[in-house]
């Protein structure tokens, strides 16, 4: 497949189909992402629809064309799915300005939003009627939902809540030609045929544009309760999680692993950010329970039970809603702190919750044997998802070890491979992890994705290089 430039015969065409302003040059906003390893192209413009239609219309006329399209949400991947660094230039398709909420339903627990809403204000439209949507990431206040949905976002409530894909009814998306599929469904059970929400939500943007989506809503819980409890070791974490669902079920809502190397990374960087012990721990959870009362006296009976059964030591039950912010400022800044401190290569990965203990060991002497290296584990351990991060040695830069990046991945994920893992948790494959794909990738579900991708887009203008290089 042969892409063509959007040339400005192109956009002085494309131009007079829309109304005044839609498009615009590119900024560098638009040309970058967040770890700085892929570079836009210049020359590329922007389009900025305000109506599903004019979208339609920017397919419809990329796809006679030829010409690749760059969908862009908030720009916060991390797997340069929203930079096309290099081919013929491209249209970067912009939804920001789709940015309405379009109803709410609170007896249903429904709200449909424009695929440009920002996420921090889909939750804010249904705390408004008292109720969550728990999609929650670090990049909330920038990430648009369209590109959750695109990249079938996980965050800290996968454990009780699911990832995007479970929170969503209905989609109302464009297809590579141009035409709409109205499938924004508040409905539950619709067994008519393949299931096309499924098959949208997680494609990166290579099958079509997600314009809306109908979205489940929850109650709120009446009680939080949030700790910060000291574990001797993965295992214990796992036995810890295992306690604590036997005597609350689905109340816990976050369970996440921290080792010691992450808040010193945050000491070192952000030495405002608030240390919960004198002494860091060499492994702690972040656990948080959501219920209708009590939360904060059922933390403290599963941290009774868990001490004695020799799996705690230590433990602070948040006392009041700012002790629970300084729990939460501390687990959130670990990824700023690691960005500041400078990966040498950093690894989105699951796995079976059994093999974690016995992964994180291996990896550690596989990474050992390669080098002097420092390595940050943390994450959602609740549903396996681990940013297992590999760091320079104390006084060195990352720049000292770019021969050596490529080996320190594949050791990682080799040993992911070999305990039936994911090299992509939660952050997709992009650009970046396409040859991970094409090495790990099922051969089977490899042939029926290229099948499918080729059926909706023939001439391959949806974000080319995403999941399969171009050719």
């Amino acid at each position: 497949m042969t892409l063509n430039s959007a040339s400005p015969a192109f956009l002085a065409d494309l131009q007079a189909r829309l109304p005044e302003g839609r498009l615009r040059p590119s900024e560098p906003r638009y040309l970058e992402e967040p770890r700085g390893r892929f570079q836009g192209s210049a020359a590329a413009h922007v389009a900025m629809p305000r109506a599903t239609s004019e979208v339609s219309t920017i397919l419809r006329a990329c796809h006679a064309a030829r010409v690749g399209v760059v969908p862009f949400g908030g720009g916060t991947g991390l797997v340069g799915g929203q930079v096309m660094p290099d081919g013929p230039t491209p249209l970067i398709l912009s939804l920001e300005k789709m940015n309405h909420v379009r109803a709410v339903y609170p007896l249903e627990n429904v709200i449909e939003v424009e695929a440009g809403t920002i996420l921090a204000d889909v939750q804010a439209a249904a705390e408004e009627v008292g109720r969550l949507f728990p999609l929650s990431l670090a990049s909330e206040g920038s990430a648009q939902i369209g590109g959750n949905l695109a990249s079938n976002a996980g965050g800290v409530n996968v454990l009780r809540y699911g990832n995007t894909r479970n929170l969503c009814l209905g989609l109302e998306a464009v297809l590579p030609n141009g035409e709409v599929w109205n499938g924004l469904t508040r409905l539950h059970k619709d067994n008519t045929g393949y299931d096309l929400r499924g098959l949208m939500i997680g494609a990166e943007g290579t099958l079509g544009i997600i314009t809306a989506a109908a979205l489940k809503l929850s109650p709120r819980p009446a009680s939080l309760g949030t700790a910060l409890i000291v574990v001797d070791s993965p295992e214990a974490a796992l036995r810890l999680l295992a306690l604590a669902r036997a005597q609350v079920g689905e109340a816990v809502s976050v369970f996440e692993l921290i080792h010691r190397q992450g808040l010193d990374f945050v000491a070192e960087t952000l030495p405002d950010i608030r240390q919960p012990f004198a002494q860091h721990p060499e492994w702690m959870v972040l656990i948080e329970l959501g219920m209708s009362r009590n939360a904060e006296e059922a933390l403290e009976a599963i941290f009774a039970s868990a001490l004695e059964d020799g799996l705690v030591s230590d433990g602070l039950i948040a006392q009041s809603a700012q002790q629970r912010a300084d729990f939460w400022a501390l687990r959130e800044h670990i990824p700023v702190a690691n960005k500041r401190i400078g990966s040498v290569s950093s690894h989105d990965i699951a796995l079976p919750l059994q093999s974690v203990p016995e992964f994180i060991r291996q990896a550690g002497r596989a990474i050992a044997a390669l080098g002097d290296y420092r390595i940050n584990c943390f994450g959602h351990l609740g549903d396996g998802n681990l940013h297992y991060n590999v760091f320079p040695a104390q006084g060195r830069d990352r720049s000292e070890y770019d021969n050596q990046r490529d080996a320190v991945k594949r050791a990682v994920h080799d040993l992911v491979a070999e305990y039936d893992g994911s090299f992509s948790a939660e952050h997709g494959v992009g650009r970046l992890k396409t040859g991970d794909l094409a090495r790990y990738g099922d051969p089977g579900k490899l042939t029926a994705m290229r099948a499918i991708k080729a059926a909706l887009d023939p001439h391959g203008i949806m974000n080319p290089g995403v999941l399969f290089p171009v050719s």
